[in-house]
């Protein structure tokens, strides 16, 4: 159907009412004119000395009133349509400007009055500081608790931050869970500027309601300054979203001020990224493996399996250098379970004793599937799950217990052992212990490490070994570095260990010349010893 435009509605209105005016003008001056004749005729014939009114007269003037009254009516629906075309304009502009879950400025409106703010402020000689406020584990209240949730945090969110906030700020919603946060200042007021930063943090680490469920949520907060009115809105903001970044990788939880150093390190984050996704297709991150003895025997009893970047540019890169950034980006749990494959192709060869463990990252622990996926690759590999170990840090117990649970109990229903990692560094308890169908319990080798110059360290280790015993729970030692060391665990009653002392992660040829030559392959076929080099100096070769 067709519609007339918009532009055309009004001129034809405007047409009608100048019409409309034209006419109830004349009405008017006629009504001036006529009106006065009309009743001076009327009173003569009321007091009877004349003959009335003239009939054309007295029409002319009817119609004049009708006319005149007409005008007023539409006088008062012209009134009314401006006002209505008005309140309209104004909610469009409100819908336009304005974030409907929070009532906060939108991203479009809060650069436009962000730049505004800068001028002004840079008139009169202050300075703007920009929040950017990311909560943290967002994504997991989604995952866990639903959409609905979500929005209740992010409203809840935003009155906690809208209390904390001068009633001046510029208070906006970038997308997602990201706020941001404007206010100018003088610039001796700087520590005002963190003392109000470290409010909001503390306000958002709060627990939220929702349907009888209490939700727990963190902010990391980054701040960028504008001094002069060089700087723009889009650099403010991305410098805000750099300094919210580091902080996030500090640790979470608290503020951090933009410096210019920080970007070259995202410029370095993002090469990392880039270099990940590509090189996981071109099968540049590889298995190596980090023996585990039986530290009274010596018997090698399994290999840690560790990740390596055989990077063409730059070599052998460590996990420590990309591990981190692959979490962040939500690439780890592709990148792991590409490399756990590769590692049960590699180890389906070794002797049935010989055990494979393989570390989990706490980001896998939120996929509900992870079971279903790890065990669809002992499937496809063929690899027994008898022969596999998975370790779990205390840290991925302390979000989501629930899940965790749900995950190690299938887990272990298909025949996989389960070890928890990093014990003693904080976050398990007795219940996580109880809770969960743990096989073995690995001490944290800081404590291990520390064991020769502290006493506190060795007893912390012997309260673990002694926990183990009482829950039938072996004990596994990383990071035993010496002789001396070895022997102090061997007194404590801890029976396996890794670490330097037995011999440094080796890349799958190294480690399957060190099986060959003890006799611990399926198929010694193909294997090639090194010739001339005992079991001892194999378990110590460094990739």
């Amino acid at each position: 159907m067709y519609s007339t435009p918009k532009s055309l509605d009004r001129s034809e209105g405007a047409r009608r009412d100048i019409i409309t005016g034209g006419i109830v003008v004349a009405a008017t001056l006629l009504f001036i004119g006529t009106g006065g004749n009309v009743m001076q005729a009327v009173v003569r014939a009321l007091i009877g000395i004349g003959g009335g009114p003239d009939r054309v007269l007295a029409t002319a003037l009817v119609l004049n009133i009708a006319l005149i009254l007409f005008g007023w009516r539409r006088y008062n629906d012209l009134n009314r349509e401006i006002r209505e075309r008005t309140e309209a304009e104004q909610r469009a502009r409100y819908l336009a400007d304005t974030d409907p879950l929070t009532g906060f400025l939108n991203r479009r409106a809060l650069l436009v009055k962000g730049q505004r703010m800068i001028a002004e402020a840079v008139a009169e000689k202050r300075e703007v500081a920009l929040f950017l406020l990311d909560l943290d584990h967002f994504k997991t209240v989604n995952d866990i608790h639903g959409h609905a949730a979500g929005d209740r945090v992010l409203q809840v969110a935003a009155e906690r931050i809208a209390a904390v906030l001068p009633p001046n700020a510029t208070k906006a919603r970038l997308g997602g869970d990201e706020f941001v946060a404007m206010m100018a200042f003088d610039p001796s007021a700087r520590g005002d500027i963190d003392a109000l930063a470290a409010e909001l943090v503390t306000a958002l680490d709060n627990r939220i309601m929702h349907d009888a469920q209490q939700i727990r949520i963190g902010a990391s907060l980054g701040i960028a300054l504008a001094s002069d009115g060089g700087v723009s809105m889009d650099t403010m903001v991305r410098q805000a979203d750099i300094a919210m970044y580091h902080g996030k990788d500090e640790g979470r939880n608290r503020h951090v001020w933009f410096e210019q150093g920080m970007e070259m390190a995202v410029q370095v984050r993002n090469q990392i990224e880039t270099g990940i996704r590509e090189g996981m297709p071109r099968g540049e991150f590889v298995p190596h493996f980090e023996p585990q003895v039986d530290i009274a025997s010596g018997r090698l009893v399994g290999f840690e399996m560790l990740m390596r970047w055989e990077s063409p540019e730059h070599g052998l890169i460590p996990p420590e250098r990309f591990i981190p950034v692959a979490e962040a980006s939500g690439l780890i749990g592709e990148l792991s379970l590409r490399v756990i494959r590769d590692a049960m192709d590699i180890a389906k060869r070794w002797d049935p004793s010989i055990i494979l463990a393989v570390n989990i990252s706490p980001q896998q622990l939120k996929d509900p599937w992870f079971s279903q996926k790890l065990t669809k690759l002992l499937v496809e590999t063929g690899f027994p799950a008898a022969q596999l170990e998975v370790e779990i840090t205390e840290s991925s117990l302390f979000e989501n217990l629930p899940l965790v649970r749900s995950i190690v109990t299938s887990l272990k229903n298909q025949g996989v052992s389960l070890s928890l990692d990093d014990f003693g560094t904080g976050y398990s308890s007795l219940s996580h212990l109880r809770a969960l169908p743990f096989d073995r319990i690995k001490i944290d080798r800081s404590f291990v490490t520390a064991m020769r110059g502290s006493p506190d360290a060795q007893a912390i280790v012997l309260a673990i070994v002694r926990l183990g015993e009482s829950l039938a729970m072996p004990i596994t030692a990383e990071g035993v570095e010496d002789e001396a060391t070895a022997i102090e665990l061997t007194r404590l009653g801890c029976a396996k260990g890794q670490g330097w002392h037995f011999g440094r992660a080796a890349s799958a040829a190294d480690t399957e010349r060190l099986l060959a030559d003890r006799g611990l392959l399926r198929d010694p076929v193909g294997a090639a010893p090194t010739q001339g080099a005992d079991a001892e100096g194999l378990l110590r070769k460094t990739a």
